[in-house]
């Protein structure tokens, strides 16, 4: 059996879905994920899975929200005057934006709703709250 030990660089080939089976994300036609274990560079979710699985074997698994992107938090979703927007820049409902916390640490925002006075924009992740599928394949694990 392969212990995965934090440390360990690990390579997975993975397909994510919504639970509806929309496909959000696949490293199909690219090189394998690779994450170090342990260092929280993958959510926790397919962390705990992978550590229980052998080189070249492919699961199927259920990420429940808390350990994918956590739950929605309506708190980061908020209205702001569109005048805070640069005219430049075209808003509708999808658009990606990125602002900057007063600590100036950047922040992606997607604007969720709009009228002509202001733009509701939502910090949260755009998979948070929901229960994401995974198809995973453990190509490799090199010990740290």
């Amino acid at each position: 059996m392969t212990e995965i030990k934090n440390g360990d660089v690990v390579r997975i080939h993975y397909t994510g879905r919504l639970t509806d089976g929309t496909e959000f994300d696949s490293s199909a036609g690219r090189e394998p994920l690779e994450f170090k274990f342990g260092a929280g560079q993958i959510i926790p979710g397919i962390e705990h899975n992978v550590s229980n699985m052998e080189v070249g074997e492919k699961q199927t698994v259920t990420v429940p929200a808390e350990e994918a992107y956590g739950p929605h938090d309506d708190a980061r979703v908020q209205a702001i005057p569109r005048t805070a927007i640069p005219e430049d820049v075209a808003v509708d409902v999808g658009t990606r934006l990125q602002a900057n916390t007063p600590d100036g640490q950047p922040v992606n925002l997607t604007v969720v709703d709009l009228d002509d006075s202001s733009v509701t924009v939502d910090a949260n992740h755009p998979l948070a709250g929901r229960d994401l599928v995974f198809d995973i394949e453990l190509v490799e694990v090199i010990a740290a």
